[in-house]
């Protein structure tokens, strides 16, 4: 096997009983780091101490990882007035925070018969919006017993 140092100099080609030996005297692992190649490489390393920095480096990566966080506001096609500018309101506040806002209208028994309401609800809350939030995805159809509509906030949040 081709053996590499701790230290990440080539030792050159040695037996695999000579490599344990190396390994076992500096009291550190001997690693496989390329099984397919011919001959096989080896490293010796503190494997421990390498599995703790690889698994310290993915928890970096995931803290630097930006998620979106989406709220979600529920309304009915026959809503009041009132209700429907306290869920506006609920909506501008999540835009602000830079949160993604998805709309759904939930249709019951014979609202069922009537989608356009539901569509118009959406036209409305777009139009209400337009200087806040981008719909970022429309309906087409109903998906069931609801529509969906996704907006996003159009800049940043401040602070």
């Amino acid at each position: 096997m081709r053996l590499i140092g701790d230290d990440g100099e080539q030792l050159g080609v040695v037996p695999v009983d000579e490599a344990l030996r190396i390994a076992r005297e500096k009291d550190l692992d001997l690693v496989e780091v390329a099984a397919t190649s011919r001959p096989i490489v080896c490293k010796i390393m503190d494997y421990g101490r390498y599995r703790f920095e690889q698994e310290k480096k993915a928890k970096e990566a995931r803290k630097q990882q930006h998620s979106i966080e989406v709220k979600e506001v529920k309304m009915r096609p026959n809503i009041n007035t009132h209700d429907f500018h306290t869920k506006l309101r609920h909506a501008r506040r999540f835009l602000g925070q830079g949160k993604h806002v998805k709309v759904t209208i939930m249709f019951r028994m014979r609202e069922m018969r009537r989608p356009e309401n539901g569509f118009e609800l959406l036209r409305r809350v777009r139009e209400e919006l337009k200087e806040e939030a981008k719909a970022e995805r429309i309906p087409t159809s109903l998906e069931g017993r609801d529509l969906t509509m996704v907006i996003r906030p159009v800049k940043s949040p401040k602070g």
